[in-house]
Protein backbone atom coordinates (compact mmCIF):
# COMPACT_ATOMS: atom_id res chain seq x y z
CA UNK A 1 0.00 0.00 0.00
CA UNK A 2 1.45 3.39 -0.99
CA UNK A 3 1.02 6.55 1.04
CA UNK A 4 0.12 9.62 -0.98
CA UNK A 5 0.52 13.14 0.36
CA UNK A 6 -1.35 16.07 -1.10
CA UNK A 7 0.71 19.19 -0.44
CA UNK A 8 -1.68 21.90 0.81
CA UNK A 9 0.71 24.59 1.99
CA UNK A 10 4.18 26.06 2.00
CA UNK A 11 6.81 24.55 4.29
CA UNK A 12 7.61 26.87 7.17
CA UNK A 13 9.67 26.70 10.34
CA UNK A 14 7.71 25.71 13.42
CA UNK A 15 7.56 28.35 16.09
CA UNK A 16 9.93 27.70 18.99
CA UNK A 17 7.53 28.79 21.77
CA UNK A 18 3.90 28.29 22.68
CA UNK A 19 3.18 31.87 21.64
CA UNK A 20 4.59 31.17 18.18
CA UNK A 21 2.74 27.86 17.73
CA UNK A 22 0.84 27.35 14.47
CA UNK A 23 -2.29 25.43 13.51
CA UNK A 24 -0.90 25.23 9.94
CA UNK A 25 -4.06 26.62 8.38
CA UNK A 26 -6.36 24.45 10.51
CA UNK A 27 -4.69 21.34 9.04
CA UNK A 28 -5.72 17.87 10.12
CA UNK A 29 -2.42 16.42 8.82
CA UNK A 30 0.97 18.11 9.09
CA UNK A 31 4.23 16.76 7.71
CA UNK A 32 7.10 17.67 9.99
CA UNK A 33 10.76 17.47 8.95
CA UNK A 34 13.71 18.03 11.27
CA UNK A 35 16.36 19.69 9.10
CA UNK A 36 18.76 19.96 12.06
CA UNK A 37 21.59 17.75 13.27
CA UNK A 38 20.02 16.85 16.64
CA UNK A 39 16.67 15.51 17.82
CA UNK A 40 14.15 18.20 18.80
CA UNK A 41 11.03 18.06 20.95
CA UNK A 42 7.73 18.77 19.16
CA UNK A 43 4.66 19.85 21.12
CA UNK A 44 1.02 19.70 20.05
CA UNK A 45 -1.23 21.92 22.14
CA UNK A 46 -4.78 23.15 22.58
CA UNK A 47 -5.60 26.75 21.63
CA UNK A 48 -5.34 27.72 25.32
CA UNK A 49 -1.76 26.40 25.49
CA UNK A 50 -2.55 23.11 27.26
CA UNK A 51 -0.28 20.37 25.94
CA UNK A 52 -1.98 17.55 24.04
CA UNK A 53 1.30 15.67 23.73
CA UNK A 54 4.98 15.80 22.88
CA UNK A 55 7.48 13.68 20.97
CA UNK A 56 11.08 13.88 19.82
CA UNK A 57 11.81 14.09 16.11
CA UNK A 58 15.24 12.76 15.18
CA UNK A 59 17.65 14.73 12.98
CA UNK A 60 16.85 14.49 9.25
CA UNK A 61 13.68 12.52 10.04
CA UNK A 62 10.10 13.28 9.02
CA UNK A 63 6.66 12.28 10.22
CA UNK A 64 3.06 13.07 9.32
CA UNK A 65 0.87 13.74 12.34
CA UNK A 66 -2.91 13.80 12.58
CA UNK A 67 -4.32 16.55 14.79
CA UNK A 68 -7.52 18.47 15.34
CA UNK A 69 -7.84 21.61 13.19
CA UNK A 70 -7.66 23.80 16.31
CA UNK A 71 -4.50 22.17 17.67
CA UNK A 72 -1.26 24.11 17.35
CA UNK A 73 2.31 22.88 16.94
CA UNK A 74 5.65 24.26 18.09
CA UNK A 75 9.11 22.74 18.35
CA UNK A 76 12.17 23.24 20.55
CA UNK A 77 14.10 24.50 17.52
CA UNK A 78 13.14 26.26 14.27
CA UNK A 79 15.04 23.52 12.40
CA UNK A 80 11.72 21.63 12.54
CA UNK A 81 9.73 22.52 9.44
CA UNK A 82 6.02 21.88 8.89
CA UNK A 83 3.71 21.64 5.89
CA UNK A 84 -0.07 21.23 5.75
CA UNK A 85 -0.85 18.01 3.86
CA UNK A 86 -3.74 15.75 3.02
CA UNK A 87 -3.27 12.01 3.31
CA UNK A 88 -4.68 8.94 1.64
CA UNK A 89 -3.67 5.38 0.85
CA UNK A 90 -3.86 3.36 -2.33
CA UNK A 91 -3.54 -0.36 -2.93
Amino acid sequence: MANILEILGTQTACGATTGAASDFGKARYVRLFNSGTAAHLVTVEETDGTDVGTFSLNAKDSVVIHKLPSHKIFAANVAVLGTKVGSSSTN
